[in-house]
């Protein structure tokens, strides 16, 4: 194998290797992916396990904290409250390595993978926010507030239904369009 194929093969694997670390999005292009992802793709299991973990120690702990008088608790809340302090450092430590890989990962069209990771999440936020404001004036999931006499007070809107379900179906396009890109080349 030649020096050129070796490199473009290692790129692929690496891009392969952001890929899984980011949980299934990965950028496209050439330079995505520095070599270093090789490290912390090993690591991003771990993540994974970290967090479940950390919520399996949380319920022991809740589930321990109280025992009736005159029996012994099934577990000593106090050892499993440590074990569950040290889960959060290890998962911070996981997720900074992430986010500073992801702060250097240069994606076509410019800017990084966090660029992209924060402009998707934004579009998410703004797209729930523009869905339950139509939601709330169109009366969805409102029981009881059909008028069943003329003499009852009539429920106005007091925002434009049709143009908030417009921009809600721009910006879910607009999702779409940031989730292909995040999604790797194959």
């Amino acid at each position: 194998m030649c020096l050129a194929e070796e490199d473009e093969r290692s790129a692929r694997l690496t891009r392969l290797d952001l890929f899984f670390l980011l949980g299934g999005h990965a950028p496209a292009g050439p330079r995505a992916a520095p070599r270093e992802l090789t490290e912390l793709v090993s690591a991003h299991p771990d993540a994974r396990l970290t967090a479940a973990h950390g919520e399996q120690l949380r319920a022991r702990v809740v589930g321990s904290a109280r025992y009736q008088e005159g029996e012994e608790p099934a577990e000593n809340a106090a050892e499993v409250l440590a074990q569950a302090g040290e889960v959060p450092d290890e998962l911070e430590r996981l997720i900074r390595q992430i986010n500073r890989t992801n702060s250097t990962v240069l994606i076509e069209g410019g800017g990084t993978l966090t660029d992209a990771l924060a402009r998707r999440d934004v579009l998410r936020l703004r797209h729930s926010v523009t869905t339950a404001a139509a939601d709330a004036a169109s009366g969805r999931d409102q029981r009881g507030a059909v008028r069943q006499l003329r003499s009852e007070l009539r429920i106005l809107s007091a925002l434009p239904v049709a143009e908030l379900r417009a921009q809600a179906d721009a910006l879910a396009k607009e999702i779409r369009e940031v989730d292909t890109f995040l999604r790797p080349v194959a």
